[in-house]
């Protein structure tokens, strides 16, 4: 099956591994555009630690010129966890707000 862009190919290939996906689509050409994945024990960890330590994003740095963001927790013990990392069409406030929520 061939898909429009690498978003597309990341939600389908998450969401074939049994991870939560969020997503949205460009408003002017119904493309999607932007892809928050989190694992599901990920999200359990969140919800039993619910504080982000860190919020790394790179700005195009990778071979899609999209930034990356990825969200870490840390555990009671000062274990890290990788949260979520979401691909983002842009780094308006407004795409963060998304991601964020």
């Amino acid at each position: 099956m061939h898909r429009k862009n690498m978003v597309e190919d990341v939600f389908c290939l998450s969401a074939q591994r049994g991870n939560t996906v969020f997503y949205r689509n460009c408003e002017e050409s119904n493309v999607l555009s932007d892809i928050v994945v989190a694992h599901p024990t990920s999200i359990a960890m969140i919800r039993t630690w619910p504080y982000v330590l860190i919020m790394d994003t790179t700005y195009k740095t990778n071979n899609y010129n999209m930034p990356l963001l990825e969200d870490v927790g840390m555990t009671l013990t000062g274990k890290n966890f990788t949260l979520a990392i979401a691909f983002m069409c842009n780094e308006h406030a407004t795409t963060y707000k998304w991601v964020l929520q």
